[in-house]
């Protein structure tokens, strides 16, 4: 796509902001870290209570993007072909038939994951990874840009599937929408009576298209800039690996995902270069349930993962 520069970047990107706050009453920085993992080609798993707005949030952003949405309700019965498809014989025909499944979408809303047992969360995990699925031998390509937002919810752990240490190693970050505080629920509730529904994503206007959005991937992966000392930066993250309360630390992907996602930060603050403040800023919702604590201070539940990446983020020395 011609003309891609950081202008052009920086206007798209604040279009999409606007118009998304213009619907959604929570917090800008979290809309922001969600856009800059989209930007960045990451995934996003959203842990929080019921009825904050997850599932809203995912819809109006495949909106506001221009991008096929679909949602997934995960529960124990679902089978990894109600996600990825199947084959159909036609008997008039004499053939099978492929029947694509609902993650043929550029925009997957994955709702309350850990509900589905294992078998079915990998088939979902494992397009996340090869953006491709296989049905019955057959290879298929998914949709570009595909993006997975997937939901859990913290408070209910009978019947559910937590996700394995691996799997999670799949989401670029992991983000809590916390609820609004007052000022903002009194504006949601203002709109409310605006909007007359629930759901006025069909109010929302599209300001970018899928054509856009891969141009600005490629432009943030050829464009913008990690000077050295930025790197060095980042690696210094690998520390927490070797701390007395971790059992397992960030892996190297992780340390790539921030890297990426340090640069859609960049971008989305309208520069082509990336500072050191882009990495503190992502580093704990990247990192944070990368860190796997030793058993006996996980069950204490006194102190999580993004604890860990919280102390080290105040105590690293920062580059000038």
């Amino acid at each position: 796509m011609d003309g891609v520069d950081i202008g052009f970047v920086r206007d798209r990107v604040k279009a999409t902001l606007n118009e998304v706050l213009r619907f959604y009453s929570g917090k800008e920085e979290v809309v922001a870290k969600i856009l800059a993992a989209i930007l960045a080609g990451g995934h996003v798993l959203l842990e929080d209570k019921p009825g904050v707005g997850k599932t809203f949030l995912a819809k109006l952003m495949a909106k506001v993007l221009g991008l096929s949405f679909s949602r997934i309700q995960f529960t124990p019965d679902l089978l990894p072909s109600d996600i990825v498809g199947t084959k159909v014989w036609r008997p008039a025909e004499g053939r099978f038939e492929t029947m694509r499944g609902p993650i043929f979408a550029n925009f997957v809303l994955a709702d309350e994951i850990n509900r589905a047992p294992p078998k079915t969360q990998a088939a979902l995990l494992e397009a996340m990874e090869e953006l491709q699925v296989t049905i019955e031998g057959e290879t298929l390509k998914l949709p570009q840009p595909f993006i997975v937002i997937a939901t859990q919810n913290p408070i209910e752990y009978e019947g559910t599937y937590p996700l394995p240490e691996a799997q999670l190693d799949r989401f670029m970050v992991k983000l809590s929408l916390g609820y609004p505080d007052e000022g903002e629920e009194e504006e949601l509730l203002n709109r409310r009576i605006k909007w007359m529904t629930d759901d006025p994503t069909g109010y929302a206007s599209t300001v970018m298209n899928a054509d856009e959005l891969l141009a600005i991937r490629q432009f943030i992966e050829g464009r913008v800039r990690v000077d050295r000392e930025v790197i060095k930066y980042i690696l210094s993250f690998r520390r927490i690996r070797d701390d007395d309360r971790v059992m397992a630390g960030p892996s190297p992907r992780g340390l790539l995902s921030l890297m990426r996602i340090a640069r859609a930060i960049a971008v989305i603050d309208g520069r082509d270069y990336v500072i050191p403040d882009d990495v503190k800023f992502m580093a704990p919702d990247v990192l944070g349930h990368r860190v796997v604590l030793k058993p006996e201070l996980a069950l204490e539940g006194e102190v999580s993962g993004r604890d860990v990446v919280l102390e080290y983020v105040n105590k690293l020395p920062v580059p000038k």
